[in-house]
């Protein structure tokens, strides 16, 4: 009998852990995905690229709450190709994509940079899911109502979980030129499984901040290029192999044999080779009369 109340005890025991770390990754989940900085170390200046403040409002409630960003155009007497919508990944704020931005900018495509609310000077509390795709869409609207650009000349890029943000707009938006997600992941539910010692747990009952890609793709009307490296750590590149997989419109899929997470910083000729066919294909360049 003795055995049995210890078992007894040691199963309540378990049970009692088990719950509590269920509900501490319930509630802190958002703290697991986002990593926001409000501070910014580098513009687009510093890469030598004229850029602009940017300011949006968004509604929350019965407040307006505003997004900061900045617009980086191509000079007017450079090759163009169109616009580009950057949606940045999870960590720190747009301050540690100016370098990037300016990279695209040299592509011949404008860029509009932006910070989610809660990262960087913008405005608002933490970030989640519904809050980003809000967000994106402001990010949008600004581009074609207050910019007056045409959608087919918009290129909507997202890197890591900025790549779950770029499918979901790219749903919404499909008159939209393509799309461009780089180094992102099928959904939070598989990187929980397969990443995090969370897998234990029932994820699909206490999840929350979902970025479902991966049954967001197969709706997905706009030209796609999928683009991972095969030595990424943080996200598997056979992420983006699903992705491409389930995706039904134009695609293209590109990895990277010796790339990493920011794939551009290791294989960078490989990488542009690979951004300018899609481009080519999808955003030909425009020569200035």
């Amino acid at each position: 009998m003795r055995f049995l109340f210890s078992l007894s005890g040691l199963v309540a025991a378990a049970a009692a852990v088990y719950g509590a770390i269920a509900l501490l990754v319930s509630s802190r989940q958002q703290q697991m995905i986002f990593f926001p900085s409000p501070t910014i170390t580098q513009t687009p200046a510093d890469f030598g690229a004229a850029y602009e403040d940017v300011w949006l409002s968004v509604q929350q409630g019965d407040r307006t709450e505003r997004i900061h960003g900045w617009w980086i155009p191509v000079p007017p007497s450079q090759p163009q190709r169109g616009v580009m919508l950057y949606l940045h990944g999870n960590g720190l704020n747009i301050g540690a994509n100016a370098d990037y931005a300016v990279r695209w900018q040299r592509l011949g495509l404008s860029v509009f940079l932006f910070d989610y609310r809660g990262y960087g000077q913008s405005e608002g509390a933490f970030p989640s899911e519904a809050a980003v795709y809000q967000d994106a869409d402001a990010a949008w609207r600004y581009l074609t109502e207050d910019r007056g650009i045409a959608p087919e000349e918009i290129l909507i890029y997202g890197h890591s979980l900025g790549g779950a943000i770029a499918i979901d707009l790219g749903v919404r938006q499909p008159r939209a030129a393509g799309l461009i997600v780089e180094s992102s992941f099928t959904s939070i539910r598989d990187m929980a499984y397969r990443t995090t010692p969370f897998g234990f747990l029932p994820i699909d009952l206490i999840l929350t901040q979902r970025f479902d890609s991966i049954g967001k793709v197969p709706h997905l009307q706009v030209p796609v290029l999928y683009a991972h490296g095969a030595q990424d750590t943080q996200v598997p590149a056979d992420m983006s192999e699903a992705l491409y997989a389930a995706t039904r419109s134009p695609k293209m899929l590109w990895i990277s044999p010796t790339g990493g997470h920011a794939i551009g910083d290791v294989d960078g000729d490989g990488y542009g080779q690979a951004i300018r066919e899609f481009l080519d294909r999808y955003l030909p360049v425009r020569v200035p009369l």
